[in-house]
């Protein structure tokens, strides 16, 4: 590449900060933006690694302190800050004229009154061209509410059911914070449920995309814990109102032309969709029972798609670049 075009590729990139780049998730975006075509960071804050170095995306990040951070040097910033703590730069961020995209819970549905794009791409995207803010879904509502939405778009779901989620994560979806429940010692060789009781952080969004369809269905969601680093697995269980034929036609209709979202056959498993930016989902009719029912399977990985991938393919459709652009599929 010649010097001019080398100058051209390098100034017509958009500058971008992360706040709490750190975590797992931040981590993750550092590196999607740092093999991003037109997209440059600009700063990555972390305070109790500031002035800490990183390799990340092949290139190396020197941690800031947030309170540190030249917010206005950005266009864009993602917060990858614990909830609770988001919240609070996303307003500064706000403040300075720079768009925010909140990978926290404190902006999504059921945990703010403000009327904030909720970043389900696949579901909101004419809402999230040229947003100003951003709430980030959980990793469990995208592997849950995508693997839904052909049902609950045509009001197939049974008035009065319950729609019952089992899913497993692994233990990245925990963030990094030092926890005795999550040493090596406690989590290999091992599989456990935990939220246990429907009240899960992520139940308040979930439920609250699904009542806008106005189902009349209740939800029920038990995560649970996988001795791997990353990636999700949902089964979701759906008494309908009629029997459906062939089922799998439906979820191919409804995502035909979604790079994203991949419709098989075959039962999904984590090596499908660990480090890609995709949701691989099938569905199977359950037997033997007297209201017709389908099971729904999901996979994800919890930091692409469930993360850092969602939020920067939100970033791509809220800035006018092409959606896929700088995502690993």
């Amino acid at each position: 590449m010649g010097a001019l075009a080398q100058y051209a590729f390098t100034v017509h990139r958009i500058p971008v900060g992360v706040f709490g780049a750190s975590g797992y998730a931040g981590r993750e975006l550092c590196a999607l933006i740092n093999a991003h075509p037109q997209l440059e960071l600009a700063y990555a804050t972390a305070n109790a690694q500031r002035g800490d170095r990183a390799w990340l995306g092949g290139r190396e990040v020197t941690f800031v302190a947030t309170d540190d951070a030249p917010i206005r040097d950005a266009e864009l910033v993602f917060s990858a800050l614990p909830h609770g703590a988001s919240a609070e730069w996303i307003a500064r961020a706000r403040g300075e004229g720079v768009r925010a995209i909140d990978l926290s819970s404190d902006l999504r549905p059921g945990h703010t009154t403000q009327a904030i794009p909720y970043g389900l791409t696949e579901v909101a995207r004419e809402q999230l061209r040229g947003a100003e803010v951003i709430a980030n879904p959980g990793c469990y509502p995208t592997a849950i509410l995508l693997s839904l939405m052909p049902l609950l778009s045509r009001g197939l779901v049974k008035p009065g059911s319950t729609i019952v989620v089992d899913a497993a994560s692994g233990v990245t979806g925990a963030g990094n914070s030092p926890k005795p429940e999550l040493l090596f010692g406690e989590v290999t060789e091992n599989y456990r449920a935990y939220g246990v009781g429907n009240e899960h952080r992520h139940l308040p969004e979930m439920r609250a995309l699904v009542d806008s369809f106005e189902p009349d269905a209740d939800l029920l969601f038990t995560p649970h814990l996988l001795p791997v680093a990353r990636g999700i697995l949902a089964t979701t269980t759906v008494q309908l109102t009629e029997e459906i034929d062939q089922p799998l036609a439906l979820w191919h209709e409804h995502f035909a032309g979604e790079r994203f979202i991949e419709i098989s056959g075959d039962l999904p498993a984590l090596r499908d969709v660990v480090r890609r930016n995709a949701v691989r989902i099938t569905v199977r009719k359950a037997a033997g029972l007297r209201t017709p029912t389908l099971i729904v399977l999901s996979a994800i990985d919890n930091l692409v798609k469930g993360a850092a991938g969602q939020a920067l393919q939100n970033a791509n459709v809220a800035l006018g670049l092409a959606e896929g652009l700088g995502l690993p599929l």
